[in-house]
């Protein structure tokens, strides 16, 4: 039987304690994952990573971790793409640490370049990491690079499978809100393109990089250039539903983490498991 498990972007709202001992508020509230934010830089210590990953073992919860923002591997600007390159390895090196396994982030933007460029100014950065990872010694951590939610973004489902076949060691990480909102609403509205977009994903990359299968989700509101910001679950105003991605994925049969960017965090983490402990059930009787 295929595994779910789900778990919040970063410090659960209603967690006042030591980030190193989240895993236990988690699994006291029934969920078994964590991605660790390091969106604003890698600042978490290598002792307090090491502790953060003991812990999460214990507590049986998969460990994450987002990258940072302040990432551009399609610049224009050979001092941003020195640096982009840096802070990813120095994320990777404190995934390595806490015993995540993979390191989610948004590639880059596409500027003046054409999508393809883009793309494969993106390939020759992550081969750069990924030869820094073979230096170091990094073999259980994963480079994710995710689909985004901007048109002006390097990040569409075909050009993230394209980094991950090119780069090796790549699996992508199918943020099914902003698919929904690059496209303005037009896609990931019926359980058949779920199973579009997982059936891409194996044909091109295989089986390995769906087990399990790294996803956020949260409900989003787009405009003409695409995402703007993520919502709460309960906004019947927004999509995409999650139901409906929830029965795509149990169709397909994929082990899943399911990673929460709503603006509360657990608490639609929570919602979500309960939606899919419903469908298993519906599913069994």
């Amino acid at each position: 039987m295929v595994r779910f498990r789900f778990g919040p972007a970063g410090k659960p709202i209603e967690y006042k304690g030591p980030t190193v001992e989240i895993p236990f508020f988690l699994k006291s509230l029934g969920l078994d994952a964590f991605e660790y934010q390091a969106v604003r830089g890698v600042r978490i210590s290598k002792e307090d990573a090491e502790q953060l990953g003991i812990n999460a073992r214990r507590s049986g919860v998969l460990v994450s971790l987002h990258g940072p923002y302040y990432i551009n591997f399609s610049s224009q600007k050979k001092d941003v793409i020195t640096k982009s390159i840096d802070r990813l390895n120095k994320a990777v090196k404190a995934a390595s640490y806490m015993g995540a396994y993979v390191v989610v982030f948004h590639p880059g933007y596409y500027g003046s370049l054409k999508p393809e460029e883009a793309t494969k100014m993106v390939i020759d950065c992550l081969i750069k990491v990924r030869e820094f990872m073979e230096r170091e010694g990094i073999k259980n951590v994963w480079l994710g690079p995710e689909t985004t939610g901007k048109t002006s973004q390097v990040g569409s489902v075909d050009e993230i499978i394209t980094i991950c076949r090119e780069v090796g060691k790549a699996r992508p990480v199918v943020d099914w809100a902003h698919i929904y909102a690059r496209s303005k609403g037009s896609y990931i509205t019926s359980i058949n393109h779920v199973i579009e977009v997982i059936d891409k994903i194996e044909k091109e990359l295989g089986r390995e990089v769906l087990n399990p299968l790294h996803c956020h989700f949260s409900k989003i509101s787009y405009g003409k250039g695409g995402e703007r910001e993520h919502v709460i679950l309960a906004d019947e105003a927004h999509g995409p539903d999650f139901r409906m991605v929830c029965k795509g994925l149990l169709e397909v049969g994929v082990d899943t983490v399911i990673i929460s960017e709503s603006p509360i965090l657990e608490k639609d983490a929570l919602v979500m498991k309960r939606i899919y402990e419903e469908l298993v059930g519906a599913h069994k009787t």
